[in-house]
């Protein structure tokens, strides 16, 4: 078994590593209380030859060993894990963690990982992690195919305490928070992405770490902090996403906000505008001085010209 200083170790950086190679581990699930559940995992490097599987729960978020399996030796489990789960090798690159009765504390996030051996602190050696499998385990009060929600989806402007400049002067260097809520849902299988006028943005964006348990469902909030011309562009659009795994497939659903017109502050955008308008005005007011001037040009033209027939 392995020892607790040797878990702590595989967190180490240096020593959970993202290469080349390459892990394959089952989609989410979903099921019903007590339902035995299997999850795979394969990757493509042969010289890996320990498997090992971890959990990380909601409540804790941290990472806690199961057990691993070396080569064709029985597996090893950490305490009382050999009593909730299987673990099984179908070759070096192929297993399986078997969930035996799956409960609402079973709920959590499985990691599958490889490494040369089965003592990476006394190797030294690196171990790789699969992209994990989300488990959620629906507990009896709950009705499959009811209790699973689509959650709703706001979008919510900047806060107008948060459009008070206090350097007036330097307006171009505040951000503005747009935040997107989505609520109602169950299970949490949720993801959020933005977008500003239909392209993807990763840049300025905050999202909770997991949804939060309210009640039957959950809530996950998710911020978007823009540059201050981005939020006063009249009509940029700003869309929050909401991907949910409904058991079968995931569902997507959308909200979004507008950029406004800037009030008593002079943007780029306005001032440019402004000036523009400031062009026509004077060029409309040459050209009229010049048609006055021409006129009074004409008319005394026309003055000399009767008082000189007047003399003759």
């Amino acid at each position: 078994m392995m020892s607790s200083c040797m878990l702590i170790f595989f967190f180490i950086c240096s020593h959970c590593q993202v290469s080349a190679i390459t892990f394959q581990q089952s989609p989410p699930q979903i099921v019903e209380e007590s339902t035995e559940v299997q999850i795979k995992c394969s990757h493509n490097d042969t010289s890996l030859l320990t498997m090992l599987w971890y959990q990380q729960r909601q409540d804790t978020m941290s990472m806690t060993l199961i057990g691993y399996g070396y080569g064709t030796s029985p597996p090893n489990y950490e305490g009382q894990f050999e009593e909730q789960f299987k673990l099984t090798r179908e070759d070096t690159v192929k297993g399986a963690l078997i969930v035996l009765k799956a409960n609402p504390s079973t709920s959590a996030v499985y990691f599958c990982a490889a490494s040369t051996h089965e003592n990476t602190v006394t190797y030294n050696d690196p171990a790789y992690f699969g992209q994990g499998t989300k488990l959620t385990v629906l507990g009896k009060y709950f009705k499959p195919g009811i209790n699973i929600t689509a959650p709703t989806v706001q979008v919510l402007p900047p806060s107008p305490k948060e459009w008070e400049n206090k350097d007036r002067n330097d307006n171009t260097k505040k951000n503005k928070t747009i935040v997107c809520v989505a609520t109602g849902f169950y299970p949490d299988h949720v993801s959020v992405d933005w977008k500003i006028d239909r392209k993807n943005v990763t840049d300025g964006v905050a999202t909770d770490s997991a949804a939060l348990r309210k009640n039957e469902s959950y809530i996950i909030t998710s911020r978007l902090r823009v540059p201050f011309k981005y939020w006063f562009t009249l009509n940029k659009e700003f869309t929050c996403t909401v991907s949910f795994f409904n058991g079968t497939h995931n569902e997507l659903y959308s909200d979004s906000v507008y950029g406004v017109e800037a009030k008593g502050v002079l943007t780029r955008e306005k001032y440019l505008k402004i000036t523009q308008n400031a062009k026509l005005s004077y060029a409309v007011l040459i050209f009229k001085s010049s048609i006055y001037g021409a006129f009074v040009v004409f008319l005394v033209w026309k003055l000399q010209s009767s008082a000189g027939k007047q003399k003759d």
